[in-house]
């Protein structure tokens, strides 16, 4: 039976590119990266073993099967929402406090966070967004509910862990030359990020000197699109008009970090349906 195979998430995806007419627009609104809503319309379309999805000059637009699946996407969503709404009753509205780092909230759970407002519209969402040490800092003070996060910068053990994968990224334009100092664009202290970019720079032998510090993410990928230096970011942050990957020669293969998934252990029926939502949005 292929009925079972209907993942919300797939349905979400398609309902979004079909009403975007692009899949990159689509992964703008959704705070996911174009290739894996690529991936989700192919397990869509596995499913219903027929193309969903067919190219224009202008975009994508649904085929005649994709126009029927489009339907029956929006009638099983609604339902969903209807059934949500339904037993929503049953579920304190109050205050959640969230820590995210910058990366996290810049990239993931933008509409997280938005269907978490829809949901519950008497939810108060109280969003802090910093680097992980001063989240770990909050958490452990009990400022927070639920937080996403690097795992180094937490004592408590989280519900969900997962590996970020990180590229080496300059400007479009920039030429490296491994044979002299390598400018580079690093996270302030303390960040988990900057400690493994010097790790493996050392492990490569490659001299370097840092051209630029910050928390923000926005001014580091600033600094990288002007070809101030080089940086570790996500696929996400990557704008592959202005900026690009390079190779792993920077100390053998792409590093990564393990980010953590946290929340309280005396937590309201509000901060679970919150959970839910994150995992939906981040995968687990």
């Amino acid at each position: 039976m292929i009925s079972g195979a209907f993942d919300p998430r797939l349905l979400r995806v398609f309902v979004a590119v079909c009403s975007h007419g692009s899949i990159n627009r689509a992964a703008s609104e959704l705070g996911r990266t174009q290739s894996a809503l690529s991936m989700q319309i192919r397990r869509l379309e596995d499913v219903v073993g027929q193309p969903l999805l067919r190219r224009t000059g202008r975009g994508v637009v649904p085929t005649d099967d994709g126009e029927v699946m489009l339907a029956y996407a929006r009638r099983i969503l609604m339902l969903c929402e209807e059934a949500a709404a339904h037993f929503r009753k049953n579920v304190e509205i109050g205050e959640i406090r969230i820590g995210l780092t910058e990366t996290i909230a810049d990239s993931t759970l933008p509409s997280a966070l938005a269907r978490l407002r829809r949901t519950f519209p008497g939810l108060h969402l109280n969003v802090t967004i910093d680097h992980g040490s001063a989240l770990g800092q909050r958490w452990n003070d009990g400022m927070l509910d639920l937080a996403v996060a690097t795992c180094s910068a937490f004592s408590a053990d989280p519900l969900e862990v997962w590996d970020v994968n990180l590229n080496w990224v300059c400007g479009i334009d920039a030429t490296l030359d491994l044979a002299s100092p390598l400018d580079v664009i690093v996270n302030a202290e303390p960040c988990a990020w900057r400690r493994i970019m010097f790790d493996k720079l050392m492990e490569a032998e490659l001299e370097f000197r840092v051209v630029l510090t910050s928390h923000n993410m926005g001014a580091m990928i600033t600094a990288v699109e002007n070809g101030l230096g080089l940086a570790l970011m996500t696929s996400e942050s990557v704008n592959t008009r202005t900026m690009r990957v390079v190779s792993s020669s920077f100390g053998g293969t792409p590093p990564t970090v393990k980010y953590g998934l946290y929340a309280a252990r005396n937590r309201s029926n509000t901060i679970d349906a919150a959970i839910d939502v994150v995992r939906q949005n981040l995968e687990l």
